[in-house]
């Protein structure tokens, strides 16, 4: 072999390795920072600051259906996670959303002929609108898929609850996908 011996590679490649580490370490440590702290951003504001000045109108959907409970949960999801549970700042942007739902059986269960297992997909388009300007600054759509079980035909209220919780960690998932998606627009401009 071309080394001498295994453990006296091991001891000299694991300090250089080390050393690399921290070297990239402290090159790189000012370019990193919180994206949620309250170190203000390039424009002077943190991302906090942005979040708070979004203004969210009530989610269009139609009345009396799931997709209403899914629109007004979305929302309030928003809410939440752009104001922080608090009051919002006066509005700078305004965040349009339209919202849509639909399910779809997994796998139906072959001696019954009943669905077993289905899948909640949650979808919605949104668009920031900045307020001085009018103009669409951010326009995407994000969809979030999520499954449930339904435990038989003797248990129908358990499927319908297992269906709600489905719908609530969707509206959860989406709005954080949205909140992410904000904050990145809101720091890289993009």
């Amino acid at each position: 072999m071309w080394w001498p011996n295994l453990r006296q590679w091991r001891a000299l490649a694991s300090p250089a390795r080390v050393a690399v580490v921290l070297a990239a370490a402290g090159v790189t440590a000012g370019c990193w920072q919180p994206l949620y702290g309250a170190r203000p951003g390039p424009g002077g504001e943190g991302v906090q600051e942005k979040f708070a000045a979004v203004d969210i109108p009530p989610i269009a959907a139609p009345k009396g259906t799931p997709t209403e409970r899914v629109a007004i949960g979305l929302r309030n999801a928003l809410q939440f996670d752009l104001h922080n549970g608090g009051s919002p700042a006066p509005p700078i942007y305004t965040l349009n959303v339209s919202v849509g739902s639909t399910q779809f059986t997994a796998y139906i269960d072959p001696t019954t002929g009943r669905p077993d297992s289905q899948i909640q997909l949650v979808f919605a388009s949104y668009q920031l609108i900045e307020l001085a300007t009018g103009k669409m600054v951010l326009n995407d759509t994000t969809w979030v898929h999520v499954d449930y079980d339904i435990p038989g035909s003797q248990q129908r209220f358990a499927g319908q609850r297992a269906r709600r919780d489905a719908e609530d960690r969707a509206m959860q998932v989406g709005a954080d996908i949205i909140r992410n998606r904000l904050a990145s627009y809101f720091v890289a401009g993009t």
